[in-house]
Formats: C-alpha cells, sequence, structure tokens
C-alpha cells in the first residue's frame, strides 16, 4: 500500500542498475551541472552572486544560480516579493553581540523555516546558497572547535522581504542548519561546515547516518519510543554497535550475518517464516528495501504479494551481494490501508491509502511537541511517497477517506501526536548517550524530525505505524500546505507555520551561545525563593560574581566572586557605589555586565554600572519606579503626546510619613483606599481602608510593627518604612512581565490574580495565559509598555501590577526588575522564555533573543498556601516532601517561596501549587481536585472562590 521509496523505471529487475554512490541533487551528496531552467518569473538575474575573497568554479556557480532562481520561484508562488540585492553596501553589524540563524540548503526545503524565522527575529534568519559564503575559524581556547562566519547570504525579514547582503565584518553564526549528503557535491561540504562548531548546531553527518538508517530508528522507536512500526524481518552485515544484542523488539526480527555469500539456506527458512508469522497480521503485501546511509534516496524498493516465496529471497540475497559493513536488507510489511467506512453508499473507484507526515520539534526542557501533521492520499494499490502527491490537512485527508466525525478525527490525532513525540524523545534518549565526537561535534542536537506514518487498524483501532524518520521532506510538505493561505482568501485563516516551535528553539540556543561565559556582577544574592538563580546560572555557563550583605549565604559557595559587602544602608548607595567600584577593579574583574533581581539592590545597581561604564537605567528612573507615590504623581503629569499618555493609567495617592500626613491624605484620596510601604514587597502590610480611623489605626501599627531590615527581611525596609495612601481600585488583577530593550517591546506575558482576602492583599491564585479578551490583553500590555517609558525604563526585564476596570487598565506599581514569586518558573514552562536569561542579557548590552510572538503551549492554574492557613495541612497531607513528590510526578507543579513553616502577623504566602492543562478550564478542575485532597481548601480559604475569576 505504502512506501516513501519511489518505485523506479528498473522495478521490473530484481534490483536496480542505478549507480549507488549517485544522488539527485547536490545537497543529496551528487555532482555535475543543476537540471535545466524550469522557472518562469521576471525576476532580475544580474545579482551579486559571488562572494568576495571565495570564487567559485563553473559548476559551483551554476548551482548557486539555480538556487538563488528557485527561492525567487518560491517566492513568487507564496506571492511574495523578489529579493532585493542591497549587497553593494555591505552590513556592518555587531560580531559575536548579535543572534545569526544560518540555513544552507535548499530553498524549497527550508523556506517555511526561513519565512517564519524572517517574522520572529528579523534580519537575523539568513539563508546560504552556496557553501563558499560560510568560512570556519579556529575557536580561540576551544581547542578542535570553530567559529561559523557569514560573508554573504539571503536575509529574511517581516512580510516575507529578502535582501541579499553582504556583511563586512562577517556575522557569527550562533544556529546553524544544513541539508546533508555524503557524496562528493555540495552535502559533503555542508557536512564539514556542520561538524564541530562552537555554535548550535541542528544537524550533523553523524547524525544523519544514525536516523536515516531504518532498522536502526525502526528498532529504536519499537524499543524506547512505544511508537507503533511495521513487522519487519532484517538481514545486517557486521551491524554496527548500537543493533548489536540487547532485548527484542516487538514484531522486528533481525538476522546478524557475518558474510554476504553462502546465505541462501538461512535467507530462504527466514523468509519464509517470517512470511508465515502471524506479526504480519492483514498485510497482504510485503516490501524489501535496503537500509543505511548510502540507500538514501535509492529507487530500490519492491512489492510483493505475501504469499510470493521465491522473488522475495531472490530479491534479498540480491541486494545482500551490494551491502557493505553495517548495512542492512529489510522484508517489512506493507500496512493494508485502513477501511473508513464512507457516508451513504460506497464510492467507486480503487481504495484510498493515507500517508501522514508528522514534524515535531524538541522545545524547552528537551520535550517534543508537535508541530504540524501534513497528509496525502491516493490509490491504495501504488505507493504514496513525498513530492508526489499533494498535501492536505488530516481533517480534509480523512475525510475523503470516509472519516469525517469530528470526535473520531480527534482521536486520530491525539494518537499521532501521542506516537510523533514519543518518536523524537526516543531520539533525544538516543543522542543523550552518544559522546561528541560521534553526534558531530560539542553542540550537535537534533531539533526537528519529520515522522511518516501510515495509517492501518490494528486492534480494532485506527493505529499510526511509523514508516521512517526524516526531517527535510516533511518540513517541505508542511511548506507546501502553508503556502495555501500565503496568498489570503475570504473565509480561510492563516496557519501557524510548522516551523514556529523550531525557530523558538534556535533563538533558545542562540541566546545561551552568546552569554555563555559571559562574566556578570549580581547584587543581593535573595532569599530561598531565588535558589533557581544559582543552577540556572551553571547550565547557562554563566560567570557570576556576587555581592551580598550575608557572609554565611550559601550562594557565596556557589560564585566565581563573593564580596561581602553592606548593601543595606540605601542613604548610602552613592557613596557606596564608588567603593564597590573601586573593590571590583582592585579584584581585576573583566565584567560584561551588572545586574539585580533584589528589591532593595535596584537603585544601588544602577548607580554601580554607572560608575563602572556598564549597560543600565538611568538611576534616577530606577529610583522613581521603587518609590511607589513618586510612580503614580509622576506619571499623573505626564500628558503627552503620543497618546494614550501614562497619566490615563495613573491612580492618585498620597504619601504618608507622619500621623499629620494622614489627615492630609484622606482629604485628597477618596475613600476606600489602600495603604503600603512605600518601598514594600509581596504585598506586605497592604489593607483596604474605609475611613479615617482605620488609616491611622494601620499606619500606627506598622510604624511600630515594621521599622527596619530586621523586622522583616527581603521586603524593602531598609529604605525605611514610609507609607502612601491611593485610591482604591475596582476591577481585576494583572501581572504584566515585560523585556525591553532599546525603549523597544521584545515580549510581554500577561498573567490573570484571583480575588485576594480583604482587607489583606496578599495573592491568593493565579492563572497564565491571560484569560481576557485580545484587545483587553493588549491594553493591559500597552498600559504596562507606556508607564515604564514614563519613568524612563527603557532596557530590562520589568514586572508591572495593573487592574483593569471598565476604564481599562490602571496601575497599581512598578517593580523594575524581574517578577517574582512562580512568574519566571511560569513564563519559562509556557513559552520557553527565560527572564532571568533576558535580563542577563540585557545587562550585558545584548538583544535578547526572544521570539516576536512567543505562543504559550498550554495553560497553569496555581493557588497560594500561607502558613496562617495551611500549617496543619503543610505538616500532614500536603507536606514538602508530599508537594515535591506530586511534583516530581507531573501532577502539580510546585515552587517554594519560603523554606520554613514560620507564622506570623506580616506573612508572605509560603508556595504556589499549580496545575497544567489544555484549557483554563481543565486546568482549574485539576487544581481544585487537587487541593480538595491535600486538605488546602477549606471553609476559610475556598479555593473555588480564589479560582472564579479564571472561568
Amino acid at each position: 500500500m505504502l512506501s516513501l521509496d519511489p518505485l523506479g523505471p528498473e522495478c521490473d529487475s530484481p534490483l536496480g542498475s542505478k549507480d549507488l554512490e549517485e544522488e539527485e541533487g547536490p545537497w543529496g551528496g551528487g555532482s555535475g551541472l543543476p537540471p535545466p531552467g524550469c522557472f518562469h518569473g521576471s525576476w532580475r538575474h544580474d545579482v551579486a552572486l559571488d562572494c568576495k575573497g571565495s570564487p567559485e568554479g563553473a559548476e559551483a556557480r551554476a548551482w548557486t544560480v539555480y538556487y538563488y532562481s528557485l527561492l525567487q520561484s518560491c517566492l513568487q508562488q507564496a506571492g511574495l516579493p523578489e529579493t532585493q540585492d542591497r549587497s553593494q553596501v555591505p552590513r556592518t553589524g555587531c560580531p559575536g553581540a548579535e543572534v545569526t540563524l544560518c540555513i544552507l540548503g535548499s530553498p524549497s526545503t527550508f523556506l517555511s523555516l526561513l519565512l517564519e524565522g524572517g517574522v520572529q527575529s528579523p534580519g537575523n534568519m539568513l539563508l546560504c546558497l552556496s557553501p563558499a559564503w560560510l568560512t570556519k575559524v579556529p575557536a580561540p581556547g576551544q581547542p578542535g572547535e570553530a567559529a561559523l562566519l557569514v560573508s554573504k547570504a539571503v536575509s529574511f525579514h517581516p512580510g516575507g522581504l529578502t535582501f541579499l547582503d553582504d556583511f563586512v565584518p562577517p556575522r557569527r553564526a550562533t544556529y546553524f542548519l544544513a541539508g546533508l549528503g555524503l557524496g562528493p557535491g555540495r552535502g559533503r561540504e555542508a557536512a564539514e561546515l556542520a561538524r564541530d562548531l562552537t555554535c548550535p548546531t541542528g544537524a550533523s553527518a553523524e547524525l544523519a547516518r544514525l536516523l536515516e538508517d531504518r532498522l536502526l530508528t525502526r528498532r529504536l522507536l519499537a524499543r524506547q519510543g512505544d511508537v507503533a512500526v511495521p513487522a519487519t524481518l532484517a538481514f545486517t552485515y557486521k551491524p554496527p554497535a548500537l543493533l548489536r544484542g540487547g532485548d527484542a523488539s516487538p514484531g522486528l526480527r533481525l538476522v546478524e550475518l557475518n558474510g554476504k555469500e553462502g546465505q541462501e539456506t538461512l535467507v530462504k527458512e527466514e523468509v519464509g517464516a517470517f512470511l508465515h508469522s502471524e506479526a504480519l497480521g492483514d498485510a497482504l503485501q510485503v516490501a524489501t528495501k535496503p537500509s543505511g546511509w548510502r540507500w538514501r534516496g535509492r529507487q530500490a524498493m519492491r512489492l510483493y504479494p505475501r504469499a510470493e516465496l521465491g522473488p522475495v529471497v531472490d530479491t534479498v540475497l540480491a541486494l545482500l551481494e551490494k551491502l557493505e559493513e553495517e548495512e542492512s536488507v529489510l522484508v517489512e510489511a506493507v500496512c493494508p490501508p485502513a477501511q473508513l467506512p464512507f457516508p451513504g453508499s460506497p464510492l467507486p473507484g480503487p481504495e484510498l491509502a493515507l500517508r501522514i507526515c508528522a514534524v515535531v520539534c524538541r522545545t524547552q526542557g528537551d520535550r517534543p511537541l508537535l508541530s504540524k501533521v501534513v497528509c496525502s492520499v491516493g490509490r491504495g494499490d501504488r505507493p504514496l511517497r513525498h513530492q508526489s502527491s499533494l498535501p492536505r490537512t488530516l481533517e480534509a485527508a480523512l475525510a475523503q477517506c470516509g472519516l469525517g466525525e469530528a470526535s473520531q478525527v480527534a482521536v486520530v490525532r491525539q494518537r499521532v501526536k501521542a506516537a510523533a513525540e514519543a518518536a523524537l524523545a526516543a531520539v533525544l534518549t538516543l543522542e543523550a548517550g552518544l559522546s561528541a565526537e560521534q553526534r558531530g561535534g560539542r553542540q550537535v542536537r537534533t531539533d526537528f524530525l519529520g515522522v511518516d506514518f501510515a495509517l492501518t487498524v490494528a486492534g480494532r483501532a485506527l493505529t499510526p505505524v511509523a514508516l521512517e524518520l526524516n526531517g527535510g521532506l516533511c518540513l517541505e510538505a508542511c511548506g507546501a500546505l502553508e503556502g495555501l493561505w500565503a496568498a489570503p482568501r475570504p473565509g480561510l485563516a492563516a496557519e501557524e507555520a510548522a516551523a514556529a516551535p523550531l525557530v523558538e528553539t534556535m533563538l533558545r540556543r542562540s541566546a545561551r551561545c552568546l552569554m555563555e561565559g559571559k562574566q556578570l556582577l549580581l547584587l543581593g544574592a535573595g532569599g530561598f525563593s531565588k535558589k533557581f538563580v544559582w543552577e540556572a546560572a551553571l547550565d547557562y555557563g554563566l560567570k557570576l560574581h556576587l555581592v551580598d550583605s550575608d557572609p554565611n549565604h550559601f550562594a557565596s559557595q556557589l560564585v566565581q566572586t563573593f564580596i561581602h559587602f553592606d548593601i543595606t544602608e540605601h542613604q548610602r548607595d552613592e557613596e557606596n557605589a564608588r567603593v564597590l567600584a573601586e573593590l571590583v577593579r582592585a579584584r581585576g574583574l573583566q565584567l560584561d555586565g551588572c545586574f539585580s533581581y533584589w528589591d532593595d539592590c535596584l537603585v544601588l545597581t544602577a548607580l554601580l554600572c554607572q560608575e563602572l561604564g556598564l549597560p543600565c537605567n538611568p538611576p534616577a528612573a530606577m529610583h522613581l519606579a521603587k518609590q511607589k507615590s513618586r510612580t503614580q504623581l509622576h506619571l499623573l503629569c505626564h500628558h503627552g503626546p503620543p497618546w494614550p499618555a501614562p497619566s490615563l493609567y495613573a491612580v492618585p495617592c498620597c504619601p504618608l510619613e507622619s500621623e499629620a500626613d494622614v489627615d492630609r491624605a484622606v482629604r485628597q484620596v477618596p475613600l476606600p483606599g489602600v495603604m503600603k510601604l512605600e518601598f514594600g514587597a509581596g504585598a506586605v502590610g497592604v489593607r483596604l481602608v474605609e475611613d479615617a480611623s482605620q488609616c491611622h489605626e494601620h499606619f500606627s501599627r506598622i510604624t511600630r510593627d515594621l521599622q527596619g531590615e530586621a523586622d522583616h527581611p527581603g521586603i524593602g525596609l531598609g529604605w525605611g518604612n514610609a507609607m502612601l495612601l491611593m485610591e482604591f481600585i475596582e476591577g481585576t488583577e494583572h501581572d504584566v512581565d515585560l523585556v525591553l530593550f532599546g525603549g523597544r517591546l521584545l515580549a510581554a506575558f500577561v498573567s490573570d490574580n484571583g480575588p485576594t482576602r480583604l482587607p489583606g492583599f496578599t495573592e491568593t491564585a493565579a492563572c497564565m495565559p491571560t484569560g481576557l479578551a485580545p484587545e483587553q490583553e493588549a491594553q493591559l500590555v500597552q498600559a504596562a509598555f507606556r508607564c515604564c517609558l514614563g519613568c524612563g525604563l527603557l532596557d530590562g526585564v520589568f514586572n508591572v501590577e495593573l487592574k483593569l476596570t471598565r476604564a481599562g487598565p490602571r496601575l497599581i506599581e512598578i517593580n523594575p526588575r524581574m517578577g517574582g514569586f512562580y512568574l519566571r518558573d511560569w513564563i519559562l514552562e509556557l513559552y520557553g522564555v527565560d527572564l532571568l536569561l533576558a535580563a542577563a542579557m540585557v545587562a550585558c548590552g545584548l538583544r535578547p533573543a526572544l521570539p516576536a510572538h512567543p505562543r504559550a503551549r498550554g495553560h497553569l492554574v496555581g493557588v497560594m498556601c500561607l502558613v496562617s492557613q495551611h500549617l496543619q495541612v503543610l505538616r500532614s497531607t500536603a507536606s514538602r516532601e508530599t508537594l515535591q513528590a506530586l511534583h516530581d510526578q507531573g501532577l502539580l507543579r510546585l515552587n517554594l517561596l519560603e523554606e520554613t513553616l514560620v507564622p506570623g502577623e506580616y506573612e508572605e504566602p509560603y508556595c504556589s501549587v499549580a496545575c497544567a492543562g489544555p484549557s483554563p478550564a481543565e486546568a482549574r478542575l485539576r487544581l481544585l481536585g487537587l487541593c480538595q485532597g491535600l486538605g488546602i481548601d477549606g471553609p476559610h480559604y475556598p479555593v473555588a472562590y480564589f479560582l472564579s475569576h479564571f472561568k
């Protein structure tokens, strides 16, 4: 029914006469001139395709011209403009300080990836049409490795705009992906370029040899991936180490041969037993084919009726003569097409067969994610293969075969998703056990995979059966399907690109590449909730130098340099910045950046950066954002233009330093109001006040109980215990976490907060991503962005708390640092974006490598646990050990915020407990059930009420 190998013109003979060393196209490894011109278009041909200093021969030049014309033809058919040649004016750029995603290969194979890269990282996705446009240079301090320099490329931009660019000096690749081959053509040159690079690499000849060995991957999937594969009999000649020994796999019989001659009796016995075995199920045909890298793209598959023993044996013996070491001959069951019911009477014509092509990408945390499914439909008595059938969606293909019920289609999609993701998981497990040499380099990883399936019936259930793994062909098929939406038509919605998660992974790996080995000074180690910083720094290869007041802080042993310095006396911040700068110089620290995520140290950090000449926001801007009343009063005066001005988001307030200030404030600020510490954090001391007596009472209590840092460390009391009174704003509360660089908004993540336990404002529950309508979400993002700009905050990661009222967003406060509690963890989990790494990049003066439009890969709903409300359950049913075990099992997401169970009047949450789900409703129901089971939910802490905003 199905094979991915074409039937060649020599299909009547047991084995074709085509030379095994010849493959079509230079990226496959062949040589010779490109095919005659078959492109029809009016694009210019007088473009500068030569690369200065790297002249090409006539044959190589012909291929470069061919691929340029192919690119123009692809752009033309996608309704996109012609590439503009601006190589006469070379781009300068900042080598080593900018993202450079480099693709070397056929434009038609990688077009969808290139276009998506142009959207997510404008101008940084580069297509090289010739190996001569690239150069490898030895990497200082990294023996055996090389940096990859790009001298010429086609750059991709939003809207499908492309430019032919020269780069002087050359750009340094931060990610490289190439079309590979074994033969003497460009595929081999690409393989050499990809080997042992310092930058992340998405493919290598070494990995391709493994993944394109059908026998190896079939055994891998059957064993580790729990993926259905065709029943297979394999004769392998001197098998590689990865195929020797081990447990047998269901339906997979491996016969090891030490010689190729004199095997007639063995082959006949094995093939006869296989053809009569129950493993073949209802299969009426078998296929013979060779397995191994040399046979990549060969037209060597043959189909035979299951009953014809003789021809199958003859073909196997003929193929054995052609084998080299570590190659195999496969005899496999041809999966019978699934008998899908047609609505009404049966349609005339032959039985239809279905081939399913799935693209799956490696995402944050090395987790596989199905990106897109593309199908082909054809006659059941003929093989289906790539590039010879039209792509269509799974829904359309199944409907063509007679299966249109939405619930049944959803079941098929879920099974394809599970099998495709399991396939990539198995490959990643294999790679994890390989050495750098076996992978082709320290930085080589498989970031995406194409998996081809046949749809058949197994155990009375529609089952996708994995036929083989590939990358480029499936990606190209997805691009062809996406091309249907290139020119918008009424009633057609734009499809999300199959390459979107792959581009996000390329950017994430590029960020690691740019930051590895960077020297950063960190002010303030923070508390227990910031333990993730030290693990992340080790993972990213950051070299941290720490300044902290506590000489015994556990982090002092986890950094390159520890400077014990009292950073709590903020009245002396300017003097301390000068002293610290001298200490840094005296120690000879060569810093790339300096930053802090700890509230108390933000102004001092800005002053120190100013002393050291390192990138940072102006100290005045940090001080303005740090003092809550100054933030609001400053923005109230900021009327614009441009409109809407920040004043529209500000809330009336009044600073309080004495009892007299309280009397004045209640006359100026409408009550009810909110009283809070000017420099506070974690909602400690924040209270709803309804009249003047409550204002005086709360002011007196705070001035008595919270006088200095020792009374409640880590909430900003080192700045004093001044307070403010602001108007109470009705509405839902939201956090907006922003990444800004050069005053440009790079990313924004909006989360929703549940109702608080008035009169207090300690956080109770949260949901991410937001459940708001897109317009309301956009209003919150713009409000947060404009308030930051209004305060002079142009560079960094900022957390902005707002309320959404009937009249629009209103500002609660700006935290001029990374969001606290669970926010960094949730954003990393859902979007694959690490705010800590983004903050470190900004501190080094580097634009964070972020996708332009991050997409959430699910939903999280969480609830806070408080010692005052949950002390008993936190010591029993919801103990730290129990919660951690549930976290490790994937049943909840735990963020511990405090180390010990210490009750107190002014408390912060002890931990956050969250559940994930494909929808907010499902995540919410899971969390509610968990909280009821653990005892977190109760009459005095009604979790259902706290989650009510997320319905």
